[in-house]
């Protein structure tokens, strides 16, 4: 399931309706992903099972709580052979948002899927997401990653990187230790591309977001971190999950707004870190609201680094 699988079983977790679009192997690994995301109350309708690929793995080593190195054993996993015709219609056509993982744009066909899944998202009117998500394994180059990224951030409403891809995407003129863009410039650069929000995760410093309104960094929550895995993918499960609290999400992008939906999202972040593994660590709402009464943000950091 990767990544959107992750955001699925999260955003659930907050609260919210959710399904999965994909395909596993029909081997014990692909049932055991389809039974999990069912059992977490994910609809599970549009994923498709191969009996002719088996399901992509990942093992992750950690050298330290806060860092992450993924090895994939994939030539072909059955996640690459999702086919567009294999898309579930009904669930495109109904949806309020679609969340895009970026290893569905390593290779064909499922590259075609995913964007024609983004196609008929617009078309309903969802709300478009898309994390960049960068594995370096699974690419054959740093360029063939952004030939892809640039084709589809046009497309996409809300747009989430991390440090490390927001300086790829500005093509190293903004990095962490600096650069000659400061962190609203380089975002803002993204933002003028096509999305309504581009937001910046920046680790234990918290996030960055900037909109049509501006630009803010959020801080995040001091904490102890147990393992970082998955908290990408609650975050932005956390983002979405208050975007959609209203019908228009659109009416959502104030920049006071947006600092309660980040703030929000950090803390499902962090306390996804409080804890072993991806999908067992994501916190409920009432988790995140109760930690959200009894915590306070760290000092906010210098926005233009």
């Amino acid at each position: 399931g990767g990544a959107p699988a992750n955001v699925a079983v999260a955003a659930r977790r907050l609260g919210a309706q959710t399904a999965f679009i994909g395909k596993v192997g029909d081997d014990a690994f692909g049932h055991q992903l389809q039974a999990t995301l069912t059992q977490e109350g994910v609809d599970t309708r549009g994923m498709r099972l191969d009996a002719e690929a088996r399901t992509t793995l990942a093992f992750i080593a950690m050298p330290d709580a806060y860092s992450a190195e993924f090895v994939f054993y994939r030539n072909p996993g059955a996640d690459q052979r999702l086919l567009p015709e294999e898309l579930d219609l009904e669930l495109l056509a109904t949806g309020r948002a679609l969340h895009v993982g970026s290893l569905s744009l390593t290779d064909e066909p499922s590259r075609s899927a995913a964007f024609e899944a983004v196609r008929l998202g617009k078309a309903s009117g969802a709300l478009i997401s898309f994390d960049t998500n960068y594995r370096p394994s699974l690419w054959q180059s740093p360029a063939a990653a952004l030939a892809q990224y640039h084709a589809l951030i046009p497309q996409v409403d809300v747009l989430k990187v991390n440090e490390v891809e927001l300086e790829m995407l500005v093509n190293g003129r903004w990095s962490a230790a600096g650069g000659e863009l400061t962190i609203e410039e380089a975002a803002g650069e993204l933002l003028a591309r096509g999305p309504s929000l581009v937001v910046v995760t920046l680790g234990r410093q918290g996030s960055y977001f900037r909109s049509a309104a501006g630009g803010e960094a959020v801080p995040g929550f001091q904490i102890a971190t147990v393992d970082a895995v998955g908290c990408g993918d609650a975050f932005v499960a956390g983002v979405l999950a208050q975007l959609l609290t209203t019908n228009d999400w659109r009416e959502q992008l104030s920049t006071e707004r947006l600092r309660e939906v980040l703030r929000y999202a950090n803390a499902v972040g962090a306390l996804t870190a409080t804890k072993r593994g991806a999908i067992p660590a994501m916190p409920t709402a009432a988790e995140v609201d109760a930690f959200l009464a009894g915590s306070s943000p760290q000092s906010r950091f210098d926005a233009r680094s």
